[in-house]
């Protein structure tokens, strides 16, 4: 299939080439300039150069394609993510960028387009499983998830499919990781909210695979994550890779703002992507390998 993706050179983006190289794809990346052409075509990918907000210049990049993956975000890594104004950029990508792509790959003669989303949009679960159907508590960035999900939903109709994933929280060797484990190093929490609260993680190349194989997937919302864990479990699995002593927690009513959506217990089932796609998660749970145990990296814009 000749597939256009849109975010290839962030921390999702680049294991999705991989997964769609392996599956034997052939694979246009989406690049804001020339410059950055570059660096898709260092990912192994052939690059196109479009404006992702304006309808017109879209529909060029998306011409000829069968379907698009748009896994474009920009999301503020360590203490920027607490500032509700460092959140515009990720906002204007999923709230405007996700219109003009749903736009342009109708005009284009698109077949699928899929979306990303994020977990983080459902009410806190106390201990109860949540599928599709569980209460939604959208809240400041994740918001902007949920307008990306309406914008692919109207590409739908006429034998065209739109795939909406709500992923569960990334981890793996990303900006936002590291901060954690850099943190508690310093004695910093962990995670946030109860101890016995569930969290649901997922690797970013189970993630990549979960991305790709929605490529077959009837149009729909899905969950995307592995297993869920007791925060106290997940706690203890970065503290091991951190060299910390102890895994420490901020209660919740002490988060304000995305740390607050953070503490919420979420207790995620991917079963209904499962059975439509076959994907399972290959890393079923959060263990010390799949941190990267320098904790290296910045606390700068992350580019997902």
């Amino acid at each position: 299939m000749r597939v256009l993706l849109i975010g290839s050179t962030g921390v999702l983006g680049r294991e999705v080439v991989l997964a769609l190289l392996a599956e034997g794809h052939e694979v246009t990346g989406l690049a804001r300039s020339p410059e950055r052409a570059v660096a898709v075509r260092e990912l192994g990918i052939t690059p196109v150069v479009a404006d992702v907000f304006d309808v017109e210049s879209m529909i060029a990049a998306c011409r000829g394609h069968e379907a698009v993956l748009n896994v474009a975000t920009r999301i503020p890594a360590g203490r920027r993510m607490l500032r509700a104004r460092n959140w515009a950029d990720n906002d204007r990508l999923r709230a405007d960028a996700s219109l003009a792509v749903a736009q342009a790959a109708r005009a284009a003669d698109v077949r699928v387009l899929v979306q990303e989303g994020v977990s983080l949009v459902y009410a806190d679960g106390g201990d109860a499983e949540l599928d599709e159907r569980a209460a939604l508590d959208p809240a400041g960035p994740t918001r902007a998830a949920m307008t990306a999900h309406a914008n692919a939903e109207s590409f739908a109709g006429e034998g065209r499919e739109a795939v909406r994933l709500r992923i569960a929280t990334l981890h793996g060797d990303d900006p936002i990781t590291n901060w954690i484990v850099r943190g508690a190093r310093r004695g910093g929490p962990v995670y946030f909210g109860d101890p016995d609260g569930w969290l649901t993680a997922i690797h970013p190349s189970d993630a990549a695979a979960g991305v790709v194989a929605a490529l077959g997937a009837p149009g729909g919302v899905y969950n995307l994550g592995a297993t869920p864990v007791r925060k106290r479990d997940f706690g203890r699995v970065v503290a091991e890779a951190a060299g910390a002593r102890r895994a420490r927690t901020l209660p919740r009513p002490l988060t304000r703002g995305f740390l607050a959506i953070l503490a919420r217990s979420q207790r995620l089932s991917s079963a209904a992507f499962t059975e439509a796609t076959g994907w399972r998660a290959k890393r079923t749970e959060p263990a010390v390998d799949w941190f990267a145990t320098g904790g290296g990296g910045s606390d700068r814009v992350a580019p997902h």
